[in-house]
């Protein structure tokens, strides 16, 4: 399956809070792979966007054939090949000043190593909701696929981008709840006191 276009711009999405209402109505916490819980659940929070799919990246290699295995990568000599299933995040996003600086902050993911991260666009979900992008991690040769097969020592590489991936999408994650809070202060209307 192809995952990667070029981020498209941004368009007028008079939908979005339906569209919202409605993707986060049908999530449960057993759809989504258990060490990115908090941070699906904490995104799809912020009222500018909410998640479409997501995963945390899978190792399939000779004596793990679970194709949804959680497991770090085992420290052993004997593995030579490595089937990666892709770690990514989809999102939609809404068309809003806050909106514009999460898609913003989100291109910044790519700086941990931009031969292995990318922010993009994937064609299906574009079609399905428009202002949709994805953060992947998968190496820039494969970045047109959702799993790959690597060698052990690319595999142990992809492993820890992969986890400082999502280390860094939960301090964005805290930083836009920041960011929300202290916008939230501003424009609340300054209550006065009674007097008396």
């Amino acid at each position: 399956m192809e995952t990667f276009t070029e981020p498209k711009e941004f368009v007028e999405n008079p939908h979005y809070q339906a569209q919202r209402k409605k993707s986060l109505g049908s999530l449960t916490d057993s759809m989504i792979d258990k060490p990115i819980i908090e941070i699906v659940n904490g995104f799809n929070k912020l009222p500018y966007c909410f998640t479409l799919q997501s995963c945390y990246g899978h190792f399939v290699y000779s004596g793990q054939k679970d194709s949804h295995n959680l497991e770090s990568l085992p420290v052993t000599d004997t593995i030579a090949r490595v089937e990666y299933r892709i770690a990514y995040i989809g999102f939609c996003i809404e068309n809003s000043a806050s909106g514009r600086w999460l898609f913003e902050a989100f291109k910044g993911i790519t700086a941990i190593d931009p031969e292995n991260i990318q922010f993009c666009c994937a064609e299906w979900f574009w079609k399905r909701q428009i202002n949709s992008y994805a953060l992947q991690v998968e190496p820039d040769r494969f970045k047109r696929k959702d799993k790959a097969i690597l060698d052990y020592k690319e595999a142990l590489y992809i492993e820890k981008i992969r986890n400082e991936f999502f280390i860094r999408l939960d301090e964005l994650l805290k930083n836009a709840k920041k960011r929300s809070d202290r916008i939230t202060r501003q424009i609340q209307p300054t209550q006065k006191k009674p007097r008396g």
